[in-house]
């Protein structure tokens, strides 16, 4: 049987953690191949602690931010690949949406994590989404590097929560019980040194995403994650 894959397509090091940390965590302790796409370093914007250190340079915060981004990624069981797109701004390239269309193809994913449609506080996030669903529709056009032998089928996209949801008109219609994996997630937490300032922050939105969980299943549960499915789920029966 062919392993089962999930993609995570993130602007920043630290949104994979705070966001998708739980899910990333979840699955690859299911034996999901779990791959994550990370457009940029954060070193401009994302970095808030790093450049309070005098005498640091852009390519210190750099070095320090994939360091990080490479030590989480691997207590969250994931395999990690950097595009150094930049941050603030950041900007897409026809590179790396080709890349990103390989990636497509060669992981397969049963399903993709990326950033919401709209964030007007952080204009990288979207971007980061935009990219996400265009290389998701063209690997399946059969005339982009047209193999016969390819088998691809467009996976469903899951927007992870952003910071400020409601600015964002985000609506989540899923929540994901990370009650098993939660002490991973916050060691992964405790890598991200350059922004310790959310470790709190997201331990709350943890905890909320849990409570909302546990009403609405009737099951026990104290840690969750938000996600908004962008396409329709298709089922035999209502339940």
């Amino acid at each position: 049987m062919e392993q089962k894959s999930g993609l995570v397509i993130t602007a920043h090091p630290g949104d994979f953690v705070w966001r998708a940390g739980g899910a990333i965590a979840l699955h690859a302790r299911k034996g999901y191949r779990m791959k994550i796409a990370c457009l940029s370093y954060g070193e401009r914007g994302e970095s808030q602690f790093a450049w309070k250190q005098a005498g640091v340079k852009l390519e210190d915060v750099k070095a320090q931010r994939r360091d990080e981004a490479e030590r989480a990624a691997a207590i969250l069981g994931a395999e990690i690949e950097f595009f150094d797109a930049g941050d603030y701004p950041l900007r897409s390239s026809e590179a790396m949406l080709d890349r990103l269309v390989d990636i497509y193809r060669e992981v397969k994913p049963a399903f993709v994590l990326t950033h919401s449609l709209h964030d007007p506080y952080n204009f990288d996030h979207p971007l980061a989404t935009h990219l996400a669903q265009e290389a998701r529709v063209i690997a399946q056009a059969a005339g982009h590097k047209p193999d016969p032998t390819r088998a691809y089928t467009a996976p469903p996209v899951f927007l992870f929560e952003p910071h400020q949801p409601e600015q964002c008109d985000y609506k989540p219609n899923v929540i994901l019980n990370i009650d098993d994996v939660w002490e991973t997630k916050r060691k992964a937490f405790e890598i991200l040194a350059a922004q310790k300032h959310l470790w709190d922050y997201y331990t709350r939105v943890a905890l909320n995403r849990g409570m909302q969980g546990g009403r609405n299943s009737g099951r026990a549960m104290t840690y969750g994650e938000a996600y908004q499915r962008l396409f329709p789920d298709i089922v035999e029966e209502l339940k």
